[in-house]
C-alpha cells in the first residue's frame, strides 16, 4: 500500500464523499441510547454532523445536524430529550423527524420584511438519512444506492453480531473519546490486523488472553470490507513459538488485583475474544467480558477521533456488572491492552512522513482476502484495501 494514501488532503476529501457519504452504512448509535420518544443523540458520518431521534411514533429518524437556513448546528448536546429542536442562531424550528415546522418572523413585522410569499417550509430542511438497525446497533447512510443492511453485512458477519448482541438489551456503562495522531485508515488497519495483537500487546500474552497459538481464526466477508477475528483462551497452548522468536511478547509483570481477569462465559461458548469490523469505520469488540462499540471518524489527514461506548446488559447480575467494570480497564485510551493501539498509528504517521513514494507490505498469510483458521495473516487488512480501492475508483496503476 502506498504511503501517500495516508498523507494526501485530496484523498481525504474524496474518502469523505465516496466512502462516508457514499453507498456504505456507517454506525450512528445504539437503540438503547434512544429508549424513549423524544430521546436524541448527535453523532457523525465521516465529518458530517448527524442528529438521530426517536419520535412519538416510536420510530427512529436521522438527519443532518445542520440548520437549513445558515448551516448552524441544530442540536449541541451529545444526548438529550426534546419535543422539537430550535436553532439557536435564528430560531428556525424542526420536529423530531427533521421537518422544518416554524420560521421566526416568517411573515415579517407590520407587513414588512419576512420570507417571500412562495417560501415553502416543506422544501427546506436538512438532508434525511436512510436508517437501519441490527441487534440494537443503528446504522445510517446518505446514499440511496447502498443495499439493505443485512445484504451489506452478509450472513457470516450478521451471525457474529447476533452471537454477541442477539436477544440482549444493552446498557451503556460508560463512554470515552480519544483523538489519535494518525490517519483514520491506520487505525482501521490495526483493528483488522490479527498478526500484531499478541506481539504489540504485552498484556495479551503475559496473561494468556490472546496468543496466536490459541484456537481461533478470522472471517473476511465476501467483498473483503468486513471482518471478524476470534480466539479462545487455552492455558495449555505451547508458547515455544513466542520464545523462539525472542520478541516483545510476554513479561514477568503481575497484577496486584488478579480478580481483574475473573470473568464468565459471555454467551455460553468458548470464545473469549472477538473483534468485528464493518466497513468503513465501525468496531464491535468482546475482550473476555469487556464489550464495547467503537466509532472511527476522520478529523484531518493525520488526526482521527475514536469514540468508545462500553456495554453491559439488562439481565447482568451484580457480579457480572462488576466484572465488566473491572475489565473496562483493558480497553479505551489508557487501557492495559488498547493504549498501544492509541500510539502505534502515530508512530507510523511519523515514520512515513518523508516516504510518500514508498510502499507498505501486507503479504503475511498470502495475497488473498479470505477467511482463515490462522490469525498469522493480513488477509482482513487486504480485504479492507480491496473494497477501499474499488470504492475510491483507484486502478492498480494509480494505487
Amino acid at each position: 500500500m502506498p504511503y501517500w494514501v495516508f498523507q494526501d488532503e485530496e484523498v481525504l476529501r474524496t474518502e469523505l464523499g465516496r466512502l462516508f457519504r457514499g453507498p456504505h452504512w456507517s454506525y450512528l448509535c445504539l437503540e438503547a441510547e434512544l429508549a424513549e420518544p423524544g430521546d436524541f443523540c448527535t453523532t457523525y458520518i465521516g465529518n458530517q454532523p448527524v442528529l438521530v431521534t426517536r419520535d412519538v411514533d416510536g420510530q427512529l429518524y436521522a438527519f443532518e445536524n445542520r440548520c437549513a437556513h445558515r448551516g448552524a448546528l441544530i442540536a449541541m448536546a451529545e444526548h438529550g430529550h426534546a419535543k422539537d429542536f430550535t436553532c439557536v442562531y435564528h430560531a428556525w424550528t424542526y420536529n423530531l423527524q427533521g421537518d422544518l415546522t416554524a420560521v421566526a418572523f416568517q411573515d415579517g413585522i407590520n407587513g414588512t420584511g419576512g420570507m417571500p410569499p412562495d417560501f415553502c417550509m416543506a422544501r427546506h430542511g436538512p438532508r434525511k438519512l436512510r436508517i437501519a438497525t441490527v441487534d440494537g446497533l443503528v446504522f445510517g447512510s446518505l446514499s440511496n444506492e447502498v443495499p439493505p443492511l443485512e445484504e451489506y453485512l452478509g450472513e457470516e458477519i450478521l451471525a457474529r453480531i447476533d452471537r454477541l448482541l442477539g436477544g440482549r438489551t444493552p446498557v451503556v456503562l460508560g463512554r470515552f473519546t480519544q483523538e489519535l495522531p494518525n490517519n483514520w485508515k491506520l487505525y482501521v488497519e490495526n483493528v483488522k490486523d490479527s498478526y500484531h495483537a499478541s506481539i504489540l500487546h504485552l498484556f495479551f500474552t503475559t496473561f494468556g488472553i490472546n496468543r496466536l497459538s490459541q484456537r481461533g481464526g478470522i472471517i473476511v466477508s465476501k467483498d473483503g470490507g468486513h471482518h471478524v477475528s476470534y480466539s479462545a483462551i487455552d492455558r495449555s497452548a505451547d508458547d515455544g513459538a513466542y520464545r523462539e522468536q525472542k520478541i516483545r511478547s510476554q513479561s514477568d509483570y503481575r497484577l496486584s488485583d488478579p480478580s481483574l481477569l475473573d470473568g464468565f462465559s459471555e454467551v455460553g461458548d468458548d470464545v473469549t475474544l472477538q473483534i468485528l469490523s464493518v466497513f468503513p469505520g465501525f468496531v464491535l469488540q468482546q475482550i473476555q467480558n469487556s464489550v464495547a462499540v467503537r466509532q472511527i471518524l476522520p478529523v484531518a489527514v493525520d488526526r482521527t477521533r475514536l469514540n468508545w461506548t462500553y456495554l453491559g446488559f439488562a439481565d447482568d447480575t451484580d457480579g457480572k456488572r462488576l466484572a465488566r467494570l473491572k475489565q473496562s480497564n483493558l480497553v479505551g485510551p489508557a487501557g492495559y491492552v488498547s493504549m498501544e493501539d492509541g500510539c502505534i498509528g502515530g508512530f507510523v504517521q511519523r515514520g512515513i512522513a518523508g516516504a510518500g513514494d514508498e510502499f507498505a507490505t501486507v503479504q503475511m498469510g498470502g495475497s488473498d482476502a479470505a477467511s482463515s483458521s490462522s490469525r498469522v495473516t493480513e488477509a482482513a487488512v487486504r480485504g479492507f484495501w480491496k473494497v477501499y480501492r474499488a470504492s475510491m475508483g483507484f486502478t492498480l496503476e494509480s494505487a
